[in-house]
């Protein structure tokens, strides 16, 4: 018995349908099969550690005298300024390299005694490393010219090029990376493919390892730098 036209409408309708069906679950299929492979990713850590030197040394200086009559403790403390300029004039440091930087006088009765006390502090600011090296070195030539510094006064070294090296680390951390995401790709069978995400993480700026306690007072300094970037894997 034949198919009337309604039926043979039917039955193209639901071919259209079937084949609408199939086509959509696998296009949803690679859909889903292109999610999870996008959704594959190794987050690894990149290290990048470069030996620098130091470009400015600073040294805060802190001296006094002490006595009862205010005209001989500041006769005293302006022959310490003295001496304490020819110190550094004798090793080839600028006189502008040398600024007074604070001053400041205390008086307290003892005994019934007035007694007094000068205190001055100089600021030695100098790009010349090996020279701060050499007046740190021979400092205890300022006692012999009578002056005695207080405690806290030190030399500091700083590292002001960190934006000069900056984008080659970056990068070295970078390379570094990728190269323990294409270890563990390598491992599990996968392969790296392009970047995710990436974070730069800070720098640091540290003494050199055995060279000193502190980063402060060595010119000698390692800068460091961690990247932390997302791969994707194929």
């Amino acid at each position: 018995m034949g198919l009337d036209i309604r039926d043979k409408v039917l039955l193209g309708c639901a071919g259209l349908l079937a084949v609408g069906l199939v086509s959509g679950g696998y296009l949803l299929g690679d859909g889903l099969k292109r999610a999870r492979a996008a959704d594959r990713s190794v987050t690894v850590r990149g290290l990048a550690e470069k030996n620098v030197t130091a470009d400015l040394a600073t040294w805060s200086i802190s001296y006094a005298a002490t006595g009862f009559d205010l005209p001989a403790v500041r006769t005293e403390i302006d022959n310490n300024t003295s001496q304490l300029k020819a110190y550094f004039a004798s090793l080839g440091f600028k006189p502008d390299e040398l600024t007074p930087v604070g001053a400041g006088v205390n008086q307290y009765i003892n005994n019934g005694v007035n007694t007094i006390t000068i205190t001055q502090r100089m600021l030695l600011r100098t790009t010349d490393i090996v020279r701060a090296q050499r007046a740190v070195a021979q400092q205890f030539d300022l006692v012999r010219r009578g002056v005695t510094l207080q405690e806290g006064s030190g030399m500091r070294y700083s590292f002001t090029k960190l934006n000069d090296v900056k984008p080659p680390m970056v990068a070295a951390a970078t390379r570094d990376a990728r190269a323990a995401a294409e270890q563990f790709a390598h491992d599990s069978g996968a392969r790296v493919a392009g970047i995710k995400s990436a974070t730069q993480g800070y720098f640091s700026i540290d003494a050199r390892d055995g060279e000193s306690d502190g980063s402060a007072d060595t010119p000698y300094k390692k800068v460091r730098v961690v990247t932390t970037v997302d791969f994707y894997l194929d």
